[in-house]
């Protein structure tokens, strides 16, 4: 039975990770001349190194400022740290989503419903049925629900689409980013542990149970369903784990107001750089690389040392490049706290 568990995802290499000899001399150098940047320390390695890739001076800047090497300035900015997830102990402090899985309805149409609890009183916040996972739906779906109820000071989810995008930066998602604008935290499970969203999923079992077996006709008929069960369940079932209230004598909105995406600066930066539909950003005439998912978002940019700038989201330092690769080197995990990494 031992060959039928499953086998860790974790890659047997990383694309892009410096082998170790030359990161231990990278470190060495630094360590010998405390003074000397990235573009020396290159130019060292070109001499020492003939026979392999030499990295660019924004990785070698990256691995510099990962073992707190490099000299930060300006004001501190969080770093993530991949904490613990939040207990979520008060009416929105922790709201919960995912899609329960999908079903057929009774036209032949698959139904993908996107549901959304708050964590503290299992208030039922929402329970659309959808035809995909769509990201511009789940869009719609959120923000009438911030009009409604205001802004949760955190969203945990699970790593999939629309929440995450497996190849984006840091794994975000456009409705990720968005989050991150509004000022809410993200917190994502771990893969293969959705016992971290517990709450959530005892409360799709009960959905399932009550609401879809067996399934309506139509879109329109099984929404009509989930409208009824979410009244049921907020203002008429009684919950063990709340005394036997019910959510809707524990859930308040929240008084944090939605009124659209705040303006966003940078005034301690040297630019402020909104990215390019495409995902780059355009420094003059120069084109770097960096991630659709922040399309049309104000970023700041910043120059830390000889040619290597410093690219900042919100609060958020998201990494290095230079104008040599164009390309950003990520800091580790770099999007606050509460964004986990994948693996």
């Amino acid at each position: 039975m031992q060959g039928l568990t499953d086998r860790s995802r974790r890659p047997y290499r990383y694309a892009n990770q410096l082998p170790f000899q030359v990161e231990n001399y990278v470190l060495n150098v630094k360590r010998e001349h405390p003074s000397w940047g990235a573009r020396k320390i290159r130019e060292r390695l070109m001499r020492r190194f003939s026979g392999i890739p030499i990295p660019a001076k924004s990785t070698i800047h990256a691995v510099l400022d990962r073992y707190g090497l490099v000299e930060r300035r300006g004001r501190v900015r969080h770093r993530a740290q991949g904490t613990a997830l939040s207990l979520g102990q008060r009416p929105n402090e922790l709201w919960c989503t995912d899609y329960k899985g999908e079903f057929l309805l009774g036209n032949h149409q698959y139904c993908y419903p996107l549901t959304v609890t708050d964590h503290a009183s299992r208030f039922l916040l929402t329970c659309e049925a959808l035809s995909s996972t769509r990201e511009d739906y789940a869009f719609t779906v959120f923000e009438r629900l911030f009009k409604e109820r205001g802004l949760p000071a955190n969203i945990r989810s699970d790593n999939g689409v629309p929440f995450a995008s497996a190849h984006a930066l840091f794994n975000l998602s456009k409705l990720a980013v968005w989050w991150l604008r509004l000022g809410i935290g993200i917190e994502r499970i771990k893969p293969g542990h959705p016992q971290q969203n517990g709450r959530h999923e005892r409360m799709h079992l009960t959905l399932k149970k009550e609401a879809t077996k067996p399934a309506a006709g139509n879109f329109l008929q099984q929404q009509a369903r989930f409208d009824k069960f979410t009244e049921v369940f907020n203002n008429e079932r009684p919950h063990e784990a709340l005394d036997m209230k019910y959510p809707a004598e524990i859930y308040q909105p929240s008084s944090r107001s939605y009124t659209g995406l705040p303006d966003i600066d940078y005034p301690l930066h040297d630019k402020t750089m909104v990215v390019t539909r495409c995902g780059r950003i355009c420094l003059g005439k120069k084109k770097v690389n960096f991630s659709q998912v922040f399309a049309g978002q104000a970023v700041g940019i910043k120059e830390v040392h000889d040619d290597i700038w410093l690219v900042s989201f919100m609060n958020y330092d998201l990494g290095y490049f230079d104008l040599e690769t164009r390309v950003l080197e990520p800091l580790e995990n770099s999007c606050g706290p509460k964004v986990l990494p994948m693996s």
